[in-house]
């Protein structure tokens, strides 16, 4: 599975959940990965690992159950500037993370440590061990990924999208060999233009087009999470199922679209695609969803 933290994480989970006999490799997006006070975080990689093990904080949208947030909230008091919240016992994981990256581990082995730490017993890929950040051109300058949807909350009228290191960033071998052998590949529900975007620009000509599934992020003009509607729509893409599918048209044979957008599936057929015609919304931890997309495989 291709997956940012949200949608795909979700999914990720489900297909954990109603069948444990796959062997499940989650590449994760590293674009909006971020250093806080010495410490690298990587929000993407620690959503898929925290729902994977079951600990993931639902409510919040990010980080752990049942947080706490005294570290930060002291952080602010001697002076910091404190606005990206990373809980007490998320702490722990961005320690163990950056402490083996100075010790000379790659991403990918740091990754594989946390998810052996924490008792997931799928595969978590970072897309590459080189960095890659998502920069965001907005009416108030330049912004980091951390910057604009946490400390601006989306407000500057966004302009463009740039993968700052792209260019010379590679997929590691763990991602290719796991795309190799891959006997169906799963596009997630994850932002097409921030959390997809970024590993396709890796990986796209490594996928198997005929072994690949897309996901619709979006369900009746309705992002599943996320402001993947009103990113598409300040970009130019119309934000709906068949502008996704567009996107999703030389690497995926399947398309996945939700019941409330049964009426849609014929446009998306048009492109190329076999649908699939599911409820995505997964409200039910995506058990449904993932059952819907391995009865396809």
């Amino acid at each position: 599975m291709l997956a940012g933290g949200t949608g795909g994480a979700a999914l990720a989970a489900g297909i954990q959940a109603v069948g444990p006999e796959h062997e499940l490799t989650v590449v994760a997006n590293t674009a909006d990965d971020d250093e806080f006070w010495g410490l690298l975080v990587c929000p993407d990689i620690d959503a898929v690992i925290y729902r994977l093990a079951g600990v993931f904080n639902d409510q919040a949208g990010y980080g752990l159950k049942d947080d706490t947030f005294q570290v930060l909230d002291r952080m602010g008091r001697i002076g910091e500037d404190a606005w990206f919240r990373i809980g007490d016992k998320d702490l722990a994981a961005h320690l163990v993370r950056t402490g083996m990256l100075r010790r000379g581990c790659t991403l990918t082995e740091a990754t594989g440590e946390l998810c052996r730490r924490m008792g997931v017993h799928a595969r978590v890929l970072p897309m590459t061990d080189e960095p890659v950040r998502t920069r965001f051109a907005t009416d108030a300058g330049d912004l980091s990924f951390q910057e604009y949807f946490v400390r601006e909350r989306l407000a500057p009228r966004l302009r463009a999208i740039d993968f700052a290191g792209i260019g010379s960033a590679r997929p590691t071998p763990e991602v290719l060999e796991a795309l190799l052998g891959a006997d169906v590949v799963v596009v997630g529900p994850s932002n097409p233009l921030i959390s997809i975007a970024p590993i396709l620009a890796l990986v796209r000509e490594r996928l198997p087009r005929e072994k690949t599934v897309a996901v619709t992020p979006i369900v009746a003009g309705v992002a599943l999470k996320g402001p993947t509607v009103e990113m598409m729509r300040a970009l130019g893409p119309e934000p709906n199922p068949i502008e996704v599918a567009r996107m999703y048209g030389d690497i995926a044979a399947t398309f996945v679209v939700d019941a409330r957008d049964a009426g849609l599936a014929a446009a998306v057929r048009q492109l190329g695609y076999r649908v699939l015609v599911a409820d995505t919304v997964m409200r039910d931890g995506g058990r449904a969803l993932a059952q819907a997309v391995l009865g396809i495989t």
